[in-house]
């Protein structure tokens, strides 16, 4: 895959796949928490006035926890994965053709950053580093 545009934003950190839904009665629903995380991700894109990536994607992920407790990396990317796609970060979320998720250091209320980058599908190229 041919890199062609690549977008690098660092972001709240997310709620994890357990505390992103909520049942109501039959419904499932996306909780108020999740809500919350969704609505910071579209301003924060909104402000950068970032425009919807389009085609395939490679998109990296480095999650800084808020503590040293244990967590499942990919327990966090439905919440920030949905919130890109909600913001306008990329039209789709099945646009993701690589996804690269690693474990950062700790930081304070923990963040991650996200670097999206438009691909061609290219069979002699690498996925970018």
């Amino acid at each position: 895959m041919e890199a062609l545009k690549t977008v690098t934003l660092d972001l709240p950190y997310p709620p994890s796949v357990n505390h992103y839904w909520r049942r109501v009665g039959a419904r499932t629903l996306i909780s108020r928490e999740g809500r919350r995380f969704r609505e910071r991700v579209a301003s924060y894109l909104a402000l950068r006035r970032l425009r919807p990536l389009s085609g395939p994607l490679a998109v990296r992920v480095t999650v800084h926890p808020p503590d040293r407790r244990r967590r499942d990396l990919d327990n966090a990317m439905k919440a920030l994965l949905d919130a890109l796609e909600h913001g306008g970060a990329y039209e789709d979320d099945s646009q993701i053709d690589h996804l690269d998720i690693r474990r950062g250091s700790v930081v304070p209320d923990g963040k991650v950053t996200v670097q999206i980058t438009e691909v061609r599908r290219d069979a002699t190229a690498s996925v970018p580093a």
